[in-house]
């Protein structure tokens, strides 16, 4: 599963934060819920919109923004690792 297929950008949606695919929530939330402790079936149980897909996509894209986060410009202008 490709994440791409169950989060989107919608600048007329949520101010333009990465959502779940046809819903308002936005993927921070779930982010939170599982920085929490909850489980997907627990996150979930409490957003009924969601599927257990959307958290896995949900984790998969934030690994993505994580590592390109982490990278930035060097001086000779190819990308490097913060650290």
């Amino acid at each position: 599963m490709e994440w791409r297929e169950r989060i989107s950008i919608d600048p007329a949606v949520c101010h333009g934060q990465a959502c779940i695919q046809g819903t308002r929530i936005p993927v921070a939330v779930v982010q939170g819920n599982l920085a929490a402790g909850l489980s997907a079936q627990e996150i979930v149980a409490s957003y009924p919109p969601l599927r257990v897909e959307d958290i896995r996509a949900e984790t998969a894209y934030a690994a993505l923004n994580s590592h390109l986060s982490r990278r930035r410009p060097s001086s000779r202008g190819t990308m490097c690792a913060d650290g």
